[in-house]
């Protein structure tokens, strides 16, 4: 029996799979629980995911949503502001995503982009961002006021472990979409960054809506804690719902009286028309409208149906007439009059039985003068 090599020192000690799924199992089986409460109650949610790139955040919000409603829950995950966007107040946008009462919101991002990205990147002023720093701690406070229930974590990754998961999504093509240009310019200013996020922290980190920083070197670890604390922190309980029953089975479906048959000729296994019979529908590629070719009636005897009514008794529809279509012949065929191959393909008005090639058309076919 092969002996496994030790783990490397430098790796984190990762949660096995075996018990995170169990343990993911039993909190997804209370998250329904929060959002039944969440439903009965009429309360507002809001959580917060915030954190590095790579950071683990799109993994979280997945295991949270899994087995919850999503009329109930949804994520929140805006682009790039538009033109007119940047025109409006900084929060404008987001106020547009809160919830409603009964409902449960996700930020994939928020408006803390203005505090990390934008700051380092250089996307807003310097004034723009001092004022965030004013108006975000009053804009939290106005939400607790009203009543919503604000959560806000930040996911912690290293810089070894967030280079690791870019390569992972470099070879990966599946998951290639999750990294851009802009990922990447993250490593180079990881600096800039943490100055930001400590900037961030001291303005913003209010007794009303403090801040919970996630480890999320491993993801196991970090998606069961948070959402082992998110449930710590709200007061749900077990709702009492309605006690559901399936019905019984209904009994089989009977034949029908003899005076509610169906017409024969409708029971009977439709026939396959042969190749070559039946008329041709569309046009042929390359081929336009030309003066001269005869045009096929589509609609004929056999396109009948009979409806059966609830009284037993059968009404007899026929399909509207269709716009004619063009039958195309061989360009070898047309000389001075339009050949027998043109109007061979028309359907007989008995049922059962298709035209002969040779028989002449039911109308008189235009002729093509040269």
């Amino acid at each position: 029996m092969a002996r496994r090599t030790p783990p490397n020192e430098s790796e984190p000690v990762r949660l096995p799979r075996a018990p995170y799924e169990k343990e993911l199992r039993r909190l997804q089986i209370e998250l329904v629980k929060f959002q039944d409460w969440v439903r009965a109650e009429g309360q507002r949610v809001v959580v917060v995911f915030e954190g590095r790139d790579a950071a683990g955040k799109g993994g979280a919000i997945t295991r949270v949503t899994a087995r919850l409603n999503p009329r109930v829950v949804r994520t929140v995950a805006l682009p790039v502001p538009t033109d007119r966007e940047r025109t409006q107040w900084y929060f404008q946008r987001y106020v547009e995503q809160l919830p409603a009462a009964g409902e449960i919101v996700l930020f994939d991002r928020s408006w803390y982009n203005r505090a990390g990205v934008e700051r380092v990147m250089g996307f807003c002023t310097e004034g723009e961002y001092q004022r965030f720093l004013h108006q975000c701690p009053v804009f939290e406070r106005m939400l607790v006021e009203d009543g919503i229930l604000l959560r806000k974590y930040w996911f912690s990754v290293s810089d070894s472990e967030q280079e690791r998961r870019f390569r992972q999504r470099l070879d990966d093509p599946t998951r290639r979409w999750k990294i851009s240009a802009m990922d990447l310019e993250s490593i180079t200013r990881w600096e800039a960054y943490s100055r930001a996020k400590d900037e961030m922290f001291a303005y913003t980190d209010i007794p009303e809506v403090p801040w919970y920083v996630v480890e999320s070197d491993d993801k196991r670890a970090a998606r069961i804690n948070m959402i082992a604390h998110l449930l710590s922190t709200v007061p749900y309980g077990d709702v009492r719902l309605p006690e559901l029953r399936l019905p019984p089975a209904p009994p089989r479906a009977h034949r029908l009286p003899a005076t509610a048959q169906a017409p024969a000729d409708l029971r009977a296994r439709p026939r396959r028309l042969a190749a070559g019979t039946g008329p041709r529908t569309g046009l042929r590629r390359g081929h336009g409208r030309r003066k001269g070719i005869p045009m096929t009636d589509t609609t004929s005897r056999s396109d009948t149906v009979h409806a059966l009514l609830a009284d037993g008794s059968t009404v007899e529809i026929r399909p509207a007439r269709p716009k004619a279509t063009s039958h195309w012949p061989s360009p070898r065929a047309v000389t001075g009059r339009a050949s027998a191959h043109c109007c061979s393909n028309t359907w007989s008005t008995r049922p059962g039985r298709r035209a002969s090639p040779a028989s002449p058309p039911k109308h008189s076919p235009r002729t093509m003068r040269s």
